[in-house]
């Protein structure tokens, strides 16, 4: 992080450095950016300038500090809706909105940031991919809900998915047929073009189609609700300026917002480095989407991620390095400053069909029908995951999705296997005696490994296996060796249970023998009065030299 304030050096060679496939994918990325800006202003809950003032601040945000040279930083679906649903908690005032979603950009971006400092980039490992789709499938029907309603020129209430979906059913008799048209017209236009002209923006392209339409047919006057007059977007410098007692009441929702717009940026990040042989750090890449939207946030906008679609839809074209996002942010900055009132008659049923298409990749069943060919346990945490959206709202899912993720894992870490070892044929080296027919048990003694490394949550229940191993074997043995190999930290608890399974053997004439240990768990044990207890002539370096320490002792080698 100490090298980011010679960012701007950086900037200059990229701009130098810039071909003409960043170019055309600056030109890709604003395309799909400039529709966007208004459409996911909507969902969360403030002015369409205000996305304009966010937009090209996040792209130069993240350049200055980030490594990817292909995601592309901006308004999603997912951050926009996750910071509306989070400010929606707090007030309904389309006014105090705006200062409370910069807010709620500065904390997520600051928990980020701290959290980057503090080498956590790991931690999105732990949000499990059955929760983190499920979570994304059913946020995708509340946008759908939502931008049906502007389809159908009416309401669709406040609450969760179900009560919204009952109020754009029982409002039918006033939908308006000629925004339903608008609508319907827009989604067809925006699938085929979709389908049969994918390398074309279709979403620029309608919403072009939208306005001129618009424009020439007068639709406002036909029941069609039109975006009004959009300021012209400068980007200030401008502190959010809400109460103290608000910071705090955004302080919960901002860290499950900063979990799912990491999540994202990071994972759209990895995939284009895997394709392109490039290595992307998870530290810096939290710090700079942190950054990206501390800076936004200081700039009247809203949460930030990055974009699977514009990232995907700029590297088709040609670009190959993050001068793609500084062109872009100043192409969006000129339509901001000059081209806004150009979307005065843009209608909203054109606005919700955009929408609707940028969300429906998280619609796919695909992973739900893998999940339940391969891993019904995985089918349903995705399913649990997506209830808790549709029925409790966003963030109640979202944490749903994290508590499910972390019982995953707990569930995965805790079960650890423990298998007998026998002496390879014509091989010092032991192996699991269920794997090799031909490995063969040493009289009097048991040797074990727990297949995983031992921490809190399976150290007892090692325990008793290795107990329920002793208690199986015929005759008794008088020694067991414990293979540590797979544990490389031996935590107070973990020696207190191995101290425990000591003593339960020596009650039934059985002495315990650790072979294989780790340096840093050696370490640990030395520090443990178990070291004492067991003494230096039951540690061993190998299984195979504690088997001999056994049964060939050195005093019998001696004799």
């Amino acid at each position: 992080m100490a090298e980011w304030p010679h960012a701007l050096v950086r900037m200059r060679s990229l701009l130098h450095a810039t071909g003409r496939g960043d170019v055309l994918g600056a030109l890709t990325a604003w395309a799909l950016i400039v529709p966007e800006c208004v459409a996911y202003a909507q969902i969360a809950g403030v002015p369409p300038q205000n996305a304009f003032y966010a937009a090209p601040v996040a792209l130069i945000g993240y350049v200055l500090v980030g490594r990817s040279r292909f995601l592309i930083i901006g308004a999603t679906s997912a951050a926009a809706v996750l910071s509306g649903a989070t400010v929606a908690d707090i007030t309904s005032d389309p006014k105090r909105a705006v200062g409370l979603s910069a807010a709620l950009a500065v904390i997520a971006g600051g928990v980020l940031l701290a959290a980057a400092l503090a080498r956590l980039g790991f931690v999105t490992n732990f949000l499990a991919e059955p929760a983190l789709n499920g979570f994304l499938f059913g946020m995708a029907l509340t946008i759908v809900v939502r931008q049906a309603a502007k389809i159908a020129g009416t309401s669709s209430g406040d609450g969760q998915f179900f009560p919204r979906l009952w109020t754009l059913l029982r409002h039918l008799p006033d939908w308006s047929l000629a925004s339903l048209a608008t609508g319907a017209v827009a989604l067809a236009a925006l699938l085929a073009l979709e389908r049969y002209v994918p390398r074309v923006p279709a979403s620029l392209l309608v919403l072009v189609a939208a306005l001129a339409v618009s424009a020439a047919t007068g639709l406002e006057h036909h029941g069609v609700a039109v975006v009004g007059r959009i300021p012209s977007a400068v980007p200030v410098p401008h502190l959010p300026g809400i109460p103290a007692a608000d910071w705090w009441r955004l302080a919960g929702g901002a860290c499950g917002v900063s979990l799912v717009v990491f999540a994202e940026a990071f994972s759209i990040a990895s995939r284009f480095a895997r394709e392109h042989g490039d290595e992307v750090d998870a530290d810096r890449e939290m710090a700079a989407v942190g950054f990206a939207n501390i800076c936004v946030g200081f700039f009247r906008g809203f949460t930030v991620s990055g974009s699977a679609s514009r990232s995907a839809a700029a590297e088709a074209v040609g670009a190959r390095s993050r001068a793609t996002s500084v062109i872009a942010a100043a192409l969006i900055l000129l339509t901001g400053v000059f081209l806004t009132p150009l979307f005065t008659d843009l209608p909203e049923p054109v606005l919700g069909a955009i929408v609707i298409v940028a969300v429906r990749g998280f619609l796919s069943a695909v992973q739900l029908r893998r999940y339940a060919a391969a891993d019904r346990a995985s089918l349903w945490v995705a399913l649990t995951a997506l209830a808790g959206v549709l029925l409790f709202d966003l963030l109640p899912g979202l944490l749903l999705a994290v508590a499910l993720s972390l019982v995953l894992f707990i569930a995965s870490a805790s079960t650890t296997h423990v298998a007998v070892l026998g002496k390879l044929p014509n091989s010092p080296l032991y192996g699991d005696t269920a794997q090799h027919p031909g490995a063969t048990a040493v009289p009097d003694v048991l040797v074990a490994r727990p297949d995983g490394a031992l921490f809190f949550g399976n150290a007892d229940r090692t325990r008793k296996a290795v107990l329920a191993l002793t208690a199986a074997a015929q005759p008794p043995p008088h020694n067991v060796v414990l293979d540590l190999s797979a544990t490389y930290h031996l935590g107070v608890p973990v020696l207190d249970t191995l101290d425990e399974l000591r003593d339960a053997l020596k009650r039934r004439g059985a002495a315990l023998h650790l072979a294989r240990l780790r340096e840093a768990a050696r370490h640990n044990l030395d520090r443990h009065r178990l070291a004492t207890r067991l003494g230096p002539a039951a540690l061993h370096a190998d299984v195979d030299g504690a088997v001999t320490a056994i049964t060939d002792p050195p005093s019998e080698r001696q004799k």
